[in-house]
Protein backbone atom coordinates (compact mmCIF):
# COMPACT_ATOMS: atom_id res chain seq x y z
CA UNK A 1 0.00 0.00 0.00
CA UNK A 2 1.08 3.45 -0.51
CA UNK A 3 0.79 4.71 2.83
CA UNK A 4 -1.39 7.76 3.36
CA UNK A 5 0.41 9.74 6.04
CA UNK A 6 3.90 9.49 4.26
CA UNK A 7 2.39 11.13 1.31
CA UNK A 8 0.58 13.86 2.91
CA UNK A 9 3.66 14.68 4.80
CA UNK A 10 5.80 14.49 1.74
CA UNK A 11 3.73 16.38 -0.03
CA UNK A 12 2.38 19.01 2.33
CA UNK A 13 6.34 19.76 2.87
CA UNK A 14 6.92 19.95 -0.89
CA UNK A 15 4.46 22.86 -1.53
CA UNK A 16 5.68 24.77 1.67
CA UNK A 17 9.51 24.69 0.76
CA UNK A 18 8.71 26.23 -2.81
CA UNK A 19 6.28 29.30 -1.01
CA UNK A 20 8.47 32.57 -0.17
CA UNK A 21 7.46 34.59 2.32
CA UNK A 22 7.23 37.77 -0.03
CA UNK A 23 5.07 35.10 -2.36
CA UNK A 24 2.64 34.88 0.41
CA UNK A 25 2.50 38.70 1.15
CA UNK A 26 4.47 38.24 4.50
CA UNK A 27 7.26 40.30 5.65
CA UNK A 28 10.61 38.73 5.32
CA UNK A 29 12.73 39.10 8.78
CA UNK A 30 16.09 39.32 7.47
CA UNK A 31 17.96 37.19 5.03
CA UNK A 32 18.89 34.22 7.61
CA UNK A 33 15.90 31.75 7.35
CA UNK A 34 17.25 28.08 8.48
CA UNK A 35 14.15 26.72 6.28
CA UNK A 36 13.16 27.13 2.42
CA UNK A 37 10.16 28.34 1.75
CA UNK A 38 7.50 29.01 4.42
CA UNK A 39 7.32 28.09 8.11
CA UNK A 40 5.43 26.08 9.14
CA UNK A 41 3.68 28.28 11.91
CA UNK A 42 3.46 30.95 8.83
CA UNK A 43 1.89 28.23 7.02
CA UNK A 44 -0.79 28.17 9.94
CA UNK A 45 -1.19 31.82 10.38
CA UNK A 46 -2.34 31.85 6.68
CA UNK A 47 -4.69 28.94 6.78
CA UNK A 48 -6.49 30.55 10.36
CA UNK A 49 -5.52 27.49 12.23
CA UNK A 50 -3.28 26.63 15.20
CA UNK A 51 0.09 25.87 14.48
CA UNK A 52 0.05 22.63 16.54
CA UNK A 53 -2.52 21.91 14.27
CA UNK A 54 -1.11 22.37 10.90
CA UNK A 55 1.99 20.60 12.62
CA UNK A 56 -0.18 17.52 13.14
CA UNK A 57 -1.38 17.86 9.56
CA UNK A 58 2.05 18.04 8.22
CA UNK A 59 2.82 14.99 9.57
CA UNK A 60 0.20 12.92 8.04
CA UNK A 61 -2.62 13.85 9.91
CA UNK A 62 -5.67 14.59 7.82
CA UNK A 63 -8.14 12.70 9.93
CA UNK A 64 -10.85 14.35 10.84
CA UNK A 65 -10.24 18.11 8.99
CA UNK A 66 -13.30 19.81 7.10
CA UNK A 67 -13.09 20.91 3.76
CA UNK A 68 -12.92 24.68 4.93
CA UNK A 69 -9.75 23.99 6.89
CA UNK A 70 -8.64 21.80 3.52
CA UNK A 71 -9.32 24.66 1.85
CA UNK A 72 -7.77 27.17 3.69
CA UNK A 73 -4.01 25.05 3.92
CA UNK A 74 -5.08 25.03 -0.36
CA UNK A 75 -5.11 28.57 -0.46
CA UNK A 76 -2.20 29.37 2.02
CA UNK A 77 0.39 26.94 0.08
CA UNK A 78 -1.51 28.36 -3.34
CA UNK A 79 -2.12 25.30 -4.39
CA UNK A 80 -3.23 24.81 -8.38
CA UNK A 81 -6.31 23.06 -9.08
CA UNK A 82 -5.14 19.47 -9.51
CA UNK A 83 -2.78 20.06 -6.15
CA UNK A 84 -5.98 20.86 -4.33
CA UNK A 85 -7.93 18.24 -5.35
CA UNK A 86 -4.91 15.46 -4.54
CA UNK A 87 -4.88 17.40 -0.95
CA UNK A 88 -8.84 16.49 -0.95
CA UNK A 89 -8.17 12.75 -1.78
CA UNK A 90 -5.06 12.23 0.13
CA UNK A 91 -7.95 13.59 3.36
CA UNK A 92 -10.28 11.04 2.25
CA UNK A 93 -7.53 8.19 2.60
CA UNK A 94 -6.47 9.56 5.86
CA UNK A 95 -7.22 6.99 8.80
CA UNK A 96 -10.48 7.49 10.38
CA UNK A 97 -12.82 5.54 12.29
CA UNK A 98 -14.67 4.36 9.05
CA UNK A 99 -11.22 3.34 7.34
CA UNK A 100 -10.06 4.48 4.21
CA UNK A 101 -12.69 4.74 1.18
CA UNK A 102 -11.62 2.11 -1.40
CA UNK A 103 -12.29 2.51 -4.77
CA UNK A 104 -13.42 -0.44 -6.85
CA UNK A 105 -10.86 -1.52 -9.01
CA UNK A 106 -11.41 -0.99 -12.75
CA UNK A 107 -13.17 -3.75 -14.66
CA UNK A 108 -12.97 -4.91 -18.32
CA UNK A 109 -14.30 -2.37 -21.06
CA UNK A 110 -18.19 -3.35 -21.64
CA UNK A 111 -19.33 -4.73 -24.99
CA UNK A 112 -20.80 -1.41 -25.44
CA UNK A 113 -17.64 0.82 -24.86
CA UNK A 114 -15.84 -1.21 -27.42
CA UNK A 115 -19.11 -0.51 -30.01
CA UNK A 116 -18.13 2.91 -29.37
CA UNK A 117 -15.03 2.60 -30.11
CA UNK A 118 -15.28 1.15 -33.53
CA UNK A 119 -17.97 3.71 -34.15
CA UNK A 120 -15.19 6.68 -34.37
CA UNK A 121 -13.64 6.09 -37.38
CA UNK A 122 -11.61 9.49 -38.07
CA UNK A 123 -10.35 9.98 -34.55
CA UNK A 124 -7.91 7.75 -32.79
CA UNK A 125 -9.85 6.53 -29.78
CA UNK A 126 -8.91 4.13 -27.19
CA UNK A 127 -9.77 3.58 -23.38
CA UNK A 128 -7.40 2.95 -20.33
CA UNK A 129 -7.07 3.07 -17.02
CA UNK A 130 -5.58 5.69 -14.24
CA UNK A 131 -2.13 3.91 -13.96
CA UNK A 132 -1.83 4.07 -18.88
CA UNK A 133 -2.78 0.49 -18.84
CA UNK A 134 -4.60 0.53 -22.68
CA UNK A 135 -7.37 -2.02 -22.64
CA UNK A 136 -8.96 -1.05 -25.73
CA UNK A 137 -8.27 0.99 -28.98
CA UNK A 138 -10.26 1.31 -31.92
CA UNK A 139 -8.11 0.62 -35.59
CA UNK A 140 -6.46 4.45 -36.04
CA UNK A 141 -5.60 4.46 -32.33
CA UNK A 142 -3.57 1.08 -32.77
CA UNK A 143 -1.92 2.40 -35.95
CA UNK A 144 -0.98 5.74 -34.14
CA UNK A 145 0.24 3.91 -31.01
CA UNK A 146 1.65 1.51 -32.75
CA UNK A 147 5.24 2.35 -30.89
CA UNK A 148 3.68 1.94 -27.50
CA UNK A 149 1.64 -1.07 -28.73
CA UNK A 150 4.90 -2.87 -29.76
CA UNK A 151 5.61 -4.79 -26.87
CA UNK A 152 4.34 -8.71 -26.23
CA UNK A 153 3.17 -7.44 -22.65
CA UNK A 154 -0.57 -7.15 -22.40
CA UNK A 155 -1.94 -4.48 -21.23
CA UNK A 156 0.37 -2.12 -22.88
CA UNK A 157 1.09 0.62 -20.41
CA UNK A 158 2.25 4.32 -21.84
CA UNK A 159 4.31 5.21 -18.88
CA UNK A 160 6.16 2.04 -18.74
CA UNK A 161 6.73 2.62 -22.77
CA UNK A 162 7.62 6.77 -21.30
CA UNK A 163 10.02 5.44 -18.66
CA UNK A 164 11.56 1.86 -19.76
CA UNK A 165 11.84 2.71 -23.45
CA UNK A 166 13.16 6.04 -23.35
CA UNK A 167 15.12 5.99 -26.67
CA UNK A 168 11.27 4.85 -28.51
CA UNK A 169 9.53 7.05 -26.45
CA UNK A 170 11.77 10.28 -26.96
CA UNK A 171 11.74 9.30 -30.59
CA UNK A 172 8.01 9.03 -31.17
CA UNK A 173 6.95 11.89 -28.45
CA UNK A 174 8.11 14.93 -29.81
CA UNK A 175 7.87 16.78 -26.24
CA UNK A 176 9.26 13.74 -24.39
CA UNK A 177 10.31 15.98 -21.26
CA UNK A 178 7.14 17.82 -20.54
CA UNK A 179 5.43 14.01 -21.49
CA UNK A 180 7.17 11.80 -18.92
CA UNK A 181 6.48 15.12 -16.14
CA UNK A 182 3.29 14.51 -17.18
CA UNK A 183 3.17 10.77 -16.64
CA UNK A 184 4.37 10.75 -13.39
CA UNK A 185 2.43 13.67 -11.76
CA UNK A 186 -0.81 11.82 -13.12
CA UNK A 187 0.43 8.07 -11.46
CA UNK A 188 0.75 10.56 -8.51
CA UNK A 189 -2.77 12.05 -8.49
CA UNK A 190 -4.08 8.53 -9.28
CA UNK A 191 -2.29 7.07 -5.54
CA UNK A 192 -3.72 9.90 -3.67
CA UNK A 193 -7.22 8.78 -5.14
CA UNK A 194 -6.30 5.13 -4.93
CA UNK A 195 -3.20 4.02 -2.73
CA UNK A 196 -4.70 0.36 -2.16
CA UNK A 197 -4.54 -0.45 -5.90
CA UNK A 198 -2.44 -2.98 -6.17
CA UNK A 199 -1.74 -2.68 -9.62
CA UNK A 200 -0.83 0.65 -9.36
CA UNK A 201 1.63 -0.12 -6.65
CA UNK A 202 3.47 -2.69 -8.26
CA UNK A 203 3.62 -0.29 -11.63
CA UNK A 204 5.73 2.69 -9.40
CA UNK A 205 7.82 -0.18 -7.74
CA UNK A 206 8.95 -1.32 -11.03
CA UNK A 207 9.49 2.00 -12.56
CA UNK A 208 11.27 3.54 -9.50
CA UNK A 209 13.16 0.61 -9.43
CA UNK A 210 14.13 0.84 -13.24
CA UNK A 211 14.17 4.26 -13.40
CA UNK A 212 16.32 6.93 -12.20
CA UNK A 213 13.91 9.78 -14.00
CA UNK A 214 10.94 8.56 -12.85
CA UNK A 215 12.23 8.59 -9.24
CA UNK A 216 13.41 12.01 -9.68
CA UNK A 217 9.96 13.12 -11.25
CA UNK A 218 8.01 10.70 -8.68
CA UNK A 219 10.27 12.47 -5.81
CA UNK A 220 9.02 15.83 -6.94
CA UNK A 221 5.33 15.06 -5.61
CA UNK A 222 3.87 17.10 -8.60
CA UNK A 223 0.38 16.19 -9.60
CA UNK A 224 -2.02 16.63 -12.79
CA UNK A 225 -5.24 16.05 -13.79
CA UNK A 226 -6.04 14.33 -16.86
CA UNK A 227 -7.61 16.79 -19.56
CA UNK A 228 -7.49 18.45 -23.05
CA UNK A 229 -4.14 19.25 -24.55
CA UNK A 230 -1.79 19.19 -27.35
CA UNK A 231 0.33 15.59 -28.50
CA UNK A 232 3.17 16.06 -30.75
CA UNK A 233 4.08 13.05 -32.24
CA UNK A 234 6.88 11.77 -34.95
CA UNK A 235 5.16 8.49 -36.45
CA UNK A 236 7.04 5.95 -38.06
CA UNK A 237 4.81 6.02 -41.26
CA UNK A 238 3.19 9.63 -41.59
CA UNK A 239 5.71 11.82 -39.65
CA UNK A 240 5.29 14.57 -37.21
CA UNK A 241 1.55 14.52 -35.99
CA UNK A 242 0.54 17.95 -33.94
CA UNK A 243 -3.18 16.86 -32.38
CA UNK A 244 -5.37 17.74 -30.00
CA UNK A 245 -6.00 15.87 -26.63
CA UNK A 246 -9.44 14.70 -25.27
CA UNK A 247 -9.70 12.95 -21.80
CA UNK A 248 -12.59 12.31 -20.42
CA UNK A 249 -13.58 9.89 -17.10
CA UNK A 250 -16.36 7.63 -17.96
CA UNK A 251 -18.85 7.73 -15.12
CA UNK A 252 -20.46 5.01 -15.59
CA UNK A 253 -16.69 2.99 -15.23
CA UNK A 254 -14.96 4.42 -12.49
CA UNK A 255 -11.30 4.56 -13.06
CA UNK A 256 -11.25 4.28 -16.81
CA UNK A 257 -11.08 6.89 -19.17
CA UNK A 258 -11.93 7.68 -22.55
CA UNK A 259 -8.96 9.46 -24.96
CA UNK A 260 -9.60 10.93 -28.30
CA UNK A 261 -6.79 12.56 -30.67
CA UNK A 262 -8.23 14.43 -33.39
CA UNK A 263 -7.01 17.53 -35.66
CA UNK A 264 -8.39 20.82 -37.50
CA UNK A 265 -10.04 19.96 -40.84
CA UNK A 266 -7.52 21.47 -43.72
CA UNK A 267 -4.30 20.99 -41.01
CA UNK A 268 -0.73 18.99 -41.58
CA UNK A 269 -1.97 16.93 -38.86
CA UNK A 270 -5.89 16.00 -40.71
CA UNK A 271 -3.85 14.82 -43.87
CA UNK A 272 -1.42 12.99 -41.67
CA UNK A 273 -4.53 11.10 -39.80
CA UNK A 274 -6.31 10.47 -43.02
CA UNK A 275 -2.81 8.54 -44.53
CA UNK A 276 -2.56 7.22 -41.19
CA UNK A 277 -6.03 5.17 -41.57
CA UNK A 278 -5.61 4.68 -44.80
CA UNK A 279 -2.35 2.58 -43.89
CA UNK A 280 -3.83 1.32 -41.24
CA UNK A 281 -6.88 -0.35 -43.72
CA UNK A 282 -4.29 -1.61 -45.29
CA UNK A 283 -2.53 -3.39 -43.06
CA UNK A 284 -5.67 -4.81 -41.75
CA UNK A 285 -6.56 -6.24 -45.18
CA UNK A 286 -3.00 -7.76 -45.63
CA UNK A 287 -3.41 -9.01 -42.43
CA UNK A 288 -6.64 -10.44 -43.14
CA UNK A 289 -4.93 -11.88 -46.54
CA UNK A 290 -2.26 -13.65 -45.09
CA UNK A 291 -4.20 -15.42 -42.79
CA UNK A 292 -6.90 -16.59 -44.61
CA UNK A 293 -7.15 -20.36 -45.65
CA UNK A 294 -5.57 -21.32 -49.11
Amino acid sequence: MIDPRTEIKEFLTSRRARITPERAGLPAYGGNRRVKGLRREEVALLAGVSVDYYVRMERGSLAGASDGVLAAVAAALQLDEAERDHLFHLARQSGTPAGPRRRRPAGPVRPALRQVLAAVTDAPAWICTGRYDVLAANRLARALYAPVLAGARRPANTARFVYLDPDAASAFFVDYDRVARDVAAKLRMEAGRNPHDEELIALVGELSTRSELFRRRWASQDVRLHRSGRKRLRHPVVGRLDLDVESMDLPADPGLLLNVYTAPAGTPAADGLALLASWAAGQEELATETHAPS
